[in-house]
């Protein structure tokens, strides 16, 4: 009988979020079980339990892990621009740029039915995500650059337009071969579908 391998990480949580990432990339956010990330994080198979309860506990730190960073790209993206539909613009940049850049994290934050009762921090950090979002349309308003009311509806339109872009690419639906590309189509689409207020 082989022997379980010594715990020899640093950070043991990390190290199991990494494995788990790789190993979404490879079979999806559904088809994995913790036994499989724990012998690739090189640790033994009770290792996981040391931080999360079960596998769904691991794909919602996965996905709180995706929405902080979501919202740093959102906000980073909108950075120091002093128009506000512009930073809004640049916030649904960011957004399409994170989902190609972390696809794995990407399915796991939409395509991953989590409970929010059960895991409230990646539910906290998905409604910091839209409240980043919201705040963006609503400096727009503000400023005269959308029409007034609806804010919500207003939001949801501008996180559909991105995020139905930002899947399509991750899933090779989109015909650009480049990053690059499929950025220029958002901007595009960003541009025609914004109603801008008269």
């Amino acid at each position: 009988m082989r022997r379980p391998k010594p715990y020899h990480h640093g950070n043991l949580r990390e190290a199991l979020l990494e494995a788990a990432i790789r190993l979404i990339a490879e079979v999806g956010p559904t088809a994995f079980t913790l036994r499989e990330v724990a012998r690739r994080a090189g640790v033994s198979h009770n290792a996981p339990y040391r931080h999360f309860r079960d596998r769904d506990d691991l794909m919602a730190a996965v996905a709180a892990q995706g929405f902080r960073e979501l919202t740093e790209a959102m906000m980073e993206a909108a950075g120091q621009r002093t128009d506000a539909l512009d930073r809004l613009k640049r916030a649904g940049l960011g957004y399409v740029t994170f989902a190609l850049r972390r696809p794995e994290h990407f399915m796991v934050m939409f395509d991953a039915p989590l409970s929010k009762r059960k895991h409230p921090d990646s539910a906290a950090a998905a409604e910091q995500a839209f409240g980043t979002l919201v705040s963006f349309v609503k400096g727009g308003q503000d400023a005269g650059r959308l029409p007034s009311g609806e804010l919500r509806q207003l939001a949801l339109l501008a996180w559909t337009m991105v995020h139905g872009i930002a899947k399509l690419a991750i899933t090779g639906r989109l015909p650009f071969p480049s990053s690059a590309e499929v950025l220029k189509f958002a901007e595009f689409v960003i541009d025609q579908s914004l109603p801008v207020a008269k």
